[in-house]
């Protein structure tokens, strides 16, 4: 017997169809169990987004933050590193920022499989693009996120719907807390900021937003003196400052008011406990 009529009768038997047969299944269990467990890969412009879409996503999505801690979302420029997590990416959502008008085409090019959808959708932005900073928002924000993870993954939308209400009840809650910290504040008060980040919250609240960097710009000398004419006048209770921002000119203008220097950041995580000291500061309550 040669070779080739050794080989044939090996290929032919029972048991080398068997083995072929169970590693083709076992294979394929592989694979199905793969794609079961498979998470769906975004990335997101800042923070607060990737706190959103995990209260919504929970375990059925891996998040990368583009913006880390301490720089700033309006003039961004991605790393070499993460360049290459978008190359592995399924999605990235948006939410408005200067820079993504900049990087979202460079980012299609360079992966052509990734979706990008824009969560600031219906929206009103006017000339802030700080949209989260307003539980109202916040809400259309999260509804967006809902929709986009059920359109690519409907198999989980029970799960993802469950969570989304769960949070929508918890933005409910804080925005219940917020009303209730400023319920002594008259309709219309003013409160200072360095970088005008809380428009959003001033609109929703009925509040007026004062800002101190005007047009993205440290005051010259006679626009701090009407500032602090304005600030007596109104008789602001704090200054709100940002860690991605100096705070030089804030304190001089807090010292001259004889008022505190409160550091909030529109990035910030706890978003809840952020916007609730907000609303703390502008009470003038601990």
């Amino acid at each position: 017997m040669n070779k080739t009529d050794i080989l044939d009768k090996i290929y032919s038997s029972e048991n080398y169809k068997k083995r072929v047969y169970m590693k083709k299944i076992l294979i394929l269990l592989v694979l199905i169990t793969t794609a079961m467990f498979a998470k769906i890969d975004i990335i997101v412009s800042i923070i607060p987004e990737k706190v959103f879409v995990e209260a919504i996503g929970g375990d059925k999505v891996d998040i990368e933050v583009m913006v880390p801690v301490g720089s700033s979302p309006h003039h961004y420029e991605p790393l070499a590193s993460q360049m290459k997590n978008i190359s592995k990416a399924n999605l990235y959502l948006s939410i408005g920022l200067e820079f993504e008008a900049v990087w979202l085409d460079k980012f299609a090019n360079q992966n052509k499989n990734m979706r990008i959808v824009n969560i600031s959708k219906n929206i009103p932005k006017g000339n802030d693009p700080h949209i989260w900073v307003a539980p109202n928002n916040i809400k259309t924000i999260a509804k967006n996120i809902l929709d986009t993870l059920i359109e690519i993954e409907p198999s989980n939308s029970k799960y993802f719907q469950s969570n989304f209400d769960r949070f929508i009840s918890k933005v409910e809650d804080v925005d219940k807390s917020i009303k209730s910290i400023l319920k002594d504040v008259p309709k219309g008060s003013s409160f200072m900021v360095f970088h005008p980040s809380l428009g959003h919250f001033a609109l929703e609240y009925n509040l007026v937003q004062l800002a101190i960097e005007i047009d993205g710009k440290s005051p010259k000398p006679k626009e701090m003196i009407k500032l602090i004419k304005r600030a007596k006048k109104e008789k602001i209770k704090a200054i709100f400052t940002s860690p991605e921002f100096s705070t030089k000119i804030a304190n001089q203008i807090a010292k001259e008011l004889g008022i505190k220097v409160v550091k909030v950041s529109p990035l910030a995580i706890d978003w809840a406990n952020n916007l609730k000291k907000i609303a703390k500061s502008i009470a003038n309550k601990r």
